[in-house]
């Protein structure tokens, strides 16, 4: 594994660790990573769905936004999924901290 390879698995571990702990910007920054694919993760838009749905539900606008962008390139069954996602992400969360 290079440099940017760490550097990128390092990014992407610290934004879950933030996201686990209920930061919303680091549920966009994961939205951002799976759209796009940057940080060395593969695209996949039901997890993008899942960080954004997860950051417009913490408040963030750009959230919203970028959930109703990426929804446009999505089934109604992959966005059924990722709201299930993330549904199941506050509920192990919300677990966690109790």
């Amino acid at each position: 594994m290079g440099a940017s390879a760490k550097n990128a698995q390092f990014l992407l571990e610290s934004r879950l660790a933030d996201a686990a702990r209920g930061h919303p910007q680091a549920y966009f920054d994961l939205g951002i990573a799976y759209s796009c694919g940057t940080g060395g993760v593969d695209i996949d838009l039901i997890e993008a769905h899942k960080w954004f749905n997860l950051a417009a539900a913490n408040g963030m606008e750009q959230g919203q936004a970028m959930r109703a962008e990426i929804a446009e390139d999505m089934t109604a069954r992959e966005i059924a999924e990722a709201q299930r996602q993330a549904r199941a992400w506050i509920a192990s969360t919300s677990r966690r901290a109790a």
